[in-house]
């Protein structure tokens, strides 16, 4: 899906949309008073007072049909430059923009854009004429505060987007649509998956036994998978001393991305955002050689961070996560064997979950030079980071892109950008090199020649957040997600309660290795078998007379309007190849 604030185009056309929308509401209620209008990632909106009206989805279509009335007129639309006295003169019966222009430097021009019988204060640009807009869309409406302060007056906010052609407003809307039904709110509570409650708090998930027992799957799936590569898994505390905050330098770098502090006997804790603090200290714990290294330690671990009401978004974006985190400690000379195995690991994982990682960009996220406050300064260590990471991609023959401004506070790192079936890129896994930690630490272990040196650390992400991580999953599949992920297995319905319901309990407990249920509940077969399709569950048997006098399972598979017959044998041979390979 495309970012219209990012494309140039798209963006001008979609602030003179906001404009246009503005207008029509100006003719159709003579007592609003408008406040701003910007572009935003999926199009546009615009704040208004409409003197204590909510508006109506009639209102919607009534702005709408005035804003396609003014768009076929198709007046052009003019700049004008004001000072700043002028345009207080100007714009003196509202309230909202007199506000935006005190603000402004008095030797400052001040421009604003008309068009037709309307006048805005805006920086601008535009495009030339109304008829330009003609292909919008109207998509919803909703109170927002004034200045986002909740002690403020809730104003009327009509979001829109707008396109150059009829059919690019189109495919947007279908894309609109799509996004909908995989939005993964929405499949999370029609599957029990987990579920939000104001009282435990805003952005703090509660995970369902359906969820959970995803949750679990995955966790036991990748934790078990990195031993495999030599990873060692440590459990660390969900909180820390501020100190510790301030000597890896997070608390100077993310305090404000941070939880309050908490005072408890004489001294100051937080809720821990990130857990490589906890992993240099359990290095720091002994003396190793470097004979020990690498030591690869994992964990998934509890992290909470500060995201604001508006930004919160499911198990997207939440205030409570957990990661499958892990920090390899090496030698220089082990950087790239053990970049490469991070980047093994990877593509390996993601195969497992039907997604090719190679086929995806590769970002090498870099620091801004001119970014004082970011980055830690040093800038020998930042050339021999970003050389070193170079170094490795190219001999890897790592096809990626340079992003300034994009690394982490302590190093440069590879985000792998991976394509979800709706929307814009997002990097789940990453890679980073951190020369600075291990230093703010005091690591040292023994080299080869006897002396003390300072290892480097490899951060490195699989699945990210495993949260975020079921988040997309849920999206990709719409929550028809494959046997060996799928909280519910197999779902076993008897035909008459009173004649089969006791071969049903015989068939469940001779498939008690997987996840499986029966509905023994008093309802028609019908209505049973629709809800284990709404449930999305993989195989569901339905077993009668015929099953039960010859021994026989018949299944039907999700989504599948074919019912098969099979001996229980060959029925549970088939699905634990099916699980095996992870299909």
């Amino acid at each position: 899906m495309i970012n219209i604030k990012e494309d140039k185009r798209l963006n001008t056309l979609n602030h003179s949309c906001a404009h246009l929308l503005a207008q029509a509401v100006m003719h159709l209620y003579k007592d609003a008073k408008l406040w701003v209008g910007p572009v935003i990632d999926e199009g546009f909106y615009y704040d208004i007072d409409l003197n204590g009206k909510t508006l109506t989805e009639d209102d919607l279509n009534k702005i709408s049909k005035e804003m396609k009335k003014l768009a076929k007129d198709g007046k052009r639309i003019y700049r004008e430059e004001l000072t700043k006295k002028e345009a207080l003169e100007k714009f003196k019966d509202n309230p909202y923009k007199v506000d935006i222009i005190e603000k402004i430097s008095d030797d400052e021009i001040i421009s604003c854009y008309s068009q037709g019988d309307f006048t805005d204060l805006c920086r601008g640009p535009h495009v030339d004429s109304l008829k330009e807009c003609k292909n919008f869309k109207l998509l919803k409406f909703s109170g927002s505060y004034y200045k986002g302060d909740s002690k403020n007056k809730v104003l009327q906010r009509i979001y829109g987007v707008c396109f150059d052609s009829k059919e690019a407003l189109e495919n947007h809307l279908k894309e609109l649509e799509e996004a909908k039904e995989r939005d993964h709110r929405k499949i999370g509570k029609e599957l029990g998956i987990f579920m939000m409650n104001d009282l435990v708090g805003k952005g703090l998930p509660i995970w369902l036994p359906d969820g959970y027992t995803l949750w679990r799957t995955i966790q036991n799936y990748i934790t078990d998978k990195e031993i495999t590569h030599g990873y060692k898994h440590v459990h660390t505390p969900d909180l820390g001393n501020v100190n510790l905050y301030k000597t890896s330098g997070h608390f100077d770098h993310y305090q404000e991305d941070m939880f309050p502090i908490m005072d408890l006997d004489n001294e100051q804790y937080v809720l821990r955002p990130m857990n490589c603090p906890h992993h240099m200290v359990i290095f720091g714990n002994k003396l190793h050689s470097y004979k020990d290294l690498p030591i690869r330690i994992a964990e998934i671990a509890n992290d909470f961070r500060y995201e604001a009401a508006g930004a919160v978004k499911g198990i997207e974006r939440a205030r409570c996560f957990t990661q499958n985190d892990s920090h390899i400690f090496c030698t220089k000379d082990q950087i790239k064997s053990e970049f490469k195995g991070v980047l093994n690991l990877i593509i390996e994982v993601y195969k497992d979950f039907n997604i090719d990682i190679t086929k995806n960009k590769f970002r090498l996220s870099l620091r801004d030079e001119e970014d004082k406050v970011k980055y830690f300064q040093d800038d020998e260590m930042w050339n021999s980071a970003e050389s070193a990471l170079r170094e490795v991609l190219d001999e890897l023959k790592v096809d990626y892109f340079e992003a300034k401004g994009e690394a982490a506070f302590y190093g440069p790192k590879l985000d792998i950008l991976i394509k979800p079936a709706v929307g814009n890129e997002v990097a789940i896994p990453t890679i980073q090199l951190d020369f600075l930690l291990p230093r703010k630490f005091d690591l040292k272990y023994i080299n080869d020649k006897g002396e003390k040196e300072t290892p480097i650390v490899i951060h490195r992400a699989i699945l990210g957040s495993l949260d975020r991580f079921i988040a997309f999953l849920l999206e990709e599949t719409k929550g028809a997600l494959p046997l060996w992920l799928s909280p519910n297995q197999i779902n076993i319905i008897p035909v008459n309660n009173e004649y089969h319901l006791d071969y049903c309990k015989n068939i469940l407990e001779k498939l008690d290795e997987f996840r499986v249920k029966l509905d023994s509940r008093d309802e028609k077969l019908s209505y049973k078998m629709r809800e284990s399709q709404i449930k999305k569950i993989p195989y569901t048997l339905v077993l009668g007379d015929k099953e039960k006098e010859e021994g026989l399972v018949s299944y039907r598979k999700y989504s599948s309007k074919e019912t098969v017959s099979l001996k229980l044998k060959d029925f549970i041979k088939m699905i634990k190849k099916e699980i095996e390979e992870k299909r």
